[in-house]
């Protein structure tokens, strides 16, 4: 049973090995093309089209998703719907990156006429500089492999990876050349958490009712009340409509073991922590985030002019 196991672990470092070495020499095959492809997915006025059949299709609708959540407007068009009607969504402003590793699969020879014919910019992501698609295309960009991590030679494994990677190398060299941002990575993932966190405001988030007011004259008693009843863990200690301070149950705790024998008579202003950290109802929650995190607090005063709006927490937000 060792030694199975021992063979099974060989067989993954192999495959390892043979794919960190497929990626490590796409370097050598990087030619000026590369860098003419992106300026001209740059000037273009249409979208770019990625068109792969079999394995090197479903890398292409990686490719393409990658693309068009990082500013570069994509879609992924299959070779065989194409050559029967899809070929209607390509517009002759669009660039069209075809990938075949052998550069001579039937189903992408097909259509290359009709993008010809339609004057669209070609690229080609294949392993043979000299294949039919390399030398009908404006540009080639050589995804070629010295070895398949299968043993047999036959299943796309390392030629697979090196065309992801070529396709996450446009991306990121598009992504360096847009001036691309986190921000803008965030319209385009409005559901995610990232999306969440660049594009929504504290006011979104905040609470706002029944918030657990207290003034500076009130007793420990009223303060422990008011921290129970609000379930926010603190409570904000108000000067008429101002912020004067606020009162953790931290804060509770430390003055229960600091002043035992008086405790019972302090008043908030004197347990209170003055001029608590606020933030704009209008500011991004990952600028509160920034700040709970610096200050190494859960909550944030939501606040204008020094006036209370709301309560924002470190658990509303990574929710």
């Amino acid at each position: 049973m060792e030694t199975i196991t021992s063979n099974i672990v060989q067989y993954a470092e192999k495959v390892f090995e043979i794919e960190a070495k497929a990626i490590a020499d796409l370097k050598k095959n990087l030619t000026e093309d590369f860098e003419k492809a992106v300026k001209e997915i740059l000037a273009g006025d249409g979208k770019l089209v990625i068109s792969g059949m079999g394995k090197s299709g479903i890398i292409g609708k990686k490719i393409a998703a990658t693309l068009a959540s990082t500013g570069t407007p994509s879609f992924f068009m299959h070779p065989g719907e194409a050559f029967h009607g899809d070929l209607g969504m390509v517009t002759p402003e669009d660039v069209v990156i075809v990938i075949s590793n052998s550069g001579e699969t039937n189903e992408m020879l097909n259509i290359i006429p009709f993008f010809k014919d339609n004057g669209n910019t070609l690229i080609a992501m294949t392993g043979n500089p000299e294949s039919t698609l390399a030398k009908n295309s404006n540009y080639h960009l050589n995804i070629a492999v010295e070895e398949e991590a299968c043993p047999l030679s036959l299943a796309p494994t390392s030629s697979t990876t090196a065309t992801l990677v070529m396709g996450d190398a446009l991306a990121v060299a598009l992504m360096y050349e847009r001036g691309f941002k986190a921000e803008n990575f965030a319209r385009f993932h409005p559901g995610g958490s990232l999306g969440k966190r660049l594009l929504t405001n504290a006011s979104t988030l905040m609470k706002s009712e029944n918030l657990p007011i207290i003034s500076k004259e009130d007793n420990t008693k009223t303060i422990i009340a008011k921290i129970t009843e609000g379930r926010l863990g603190l409570a904000i200690v108000m000067q008429e409509e101002s912020i004067a301070g606020i009162i953790t149950d931290g804060d509770i705790r430390r003055a229960m073991e600091s002043k035992e024998e008086n405790f019972f008579q302090l008043t908030a202003e004197e347990l209170m922590t003055p001029n608590p950290k606020t933030i704009a109802s209008q500011a991004k929650i990952a600028e509160a985030e920034e700040l709970m995190n610096h200050y190494k607090i859960n909550s944030l005063l939501v606040a204008e002019d020094n006036k209370l709006l709301g309560v924002l927490q470190i658990y509303d937000i990574n929710v």
